[in-house]
């Protein structure tokens, strides 16, 4: 399958918060300090480092199991889309901050500046998309998260996930910042979230170890087919059902690999 990329991709006006907030400042310099804060201040370090490099020997083992066309869902920087360009593969990266975008096209890869939740190129024809970096706490509902992301694959369609590397299902409101000491409270934008989003306000996140990961995709339709962990990062591949598999049971049983 061939998804659209061409005319079809290109950038929306830029978003009033973007260029402006910290993750946008931590993608120019290519460096951190930045993490997550809950409102409790307990900080979640982002690793702006990796996701401004390219893509390394654990990134290339999930690209390798990717099939067909691939969307990558918060690319960030863009490590994932420009490596995947490298090997002459379909591949576009979608990411609410502009300068994620750019960052993106300046590797090489195809980005388009837009919410997963926004209408995309190809719904339902993807036959990989990638939810990496922490990316499946978007909008802070896993369950509504997935079921887009469902919609957006092709029937058999592969979900590749990377879930936190600890047994965790949390929703919290979390802010980014660029500095350790505890930011002072502010109003909430009430936008579903993403780093990038933040512009220093509060926006909804989610944590998911592997288990979590698992029940709210067998909610949304996506059987496991494989699990494992590799250098301290912990990953699952899905599928979505097609109609001769829409009778298997949501909770069967995943093949789990160590690599």
């Amino acid at each position: 399958m061939r998804a659209p990329i061409g005319p079809s991709v290109s950038a929306p006006p830029p978003a009033a918060w973007a260029g402006a907030d910290p993750y946008s400042a931590a993608l120019r310099t290519g460096r951190g300090p930045l993490f997550l804060r809950r409102t409790d201040g307990w900080l979640l370090p982002l690793e702006v480092e990796r996701w401004c490099a390219r893509a390394d020997a654990v990134d290339r083992q999930v690209l390798d199991r990717c099939e067909g066309a691939v969307l990558d869902v918060g690319c960030g920087p863009g490590r994932l889309v420009a490596e995947l360009a490298t090997r002459g593969r379909t591949a576009l990266g979608v990411d609410v901050s502009d300068a994620a975008v750019a960052h993106s096209r300046g590797l090489g890869g195809q980005a388009l500046c837009r919410s997963v939740f926004d209408p995309l190129p190809g719904e339902g024809r993807w036959d990989t998309v990638l939810l990496m970096d922490g990316n499946i706490g978007i909008g802070g509902e896993p369950h509504t998260l997935l079921t887009r992301v469902a919609q957006l694959l092709a029937p058999g369609g592969l979900l590749m996930a990377e879930a936190a590397p600890v047994d965790v299902d949390e929703r919290a409101s979390v802010q980014v910042t660029d500095s350790p000491g505890r930011a002072e409270p502010t109003e909430p934008t009430g936008q579903a979230g993403h780093p990038g989003q933040s512009g220093g306000h509060p926006f909804p996140w989610a944590r998911l170890g592997t288990p979590a990961l698992l029940r709210y995709a067998a909610g949304a339709g996506l059987r496991p087919v494989d699990q494992w962990s590799v250098g301290g990062r912990c990953f699952a591949a899905l599928r979505t059902r097609t109609p001769s598999s829409s009778a298997e049971p949501a909770n069967s049983a995943a093949v789990t690999s160590s690599q």
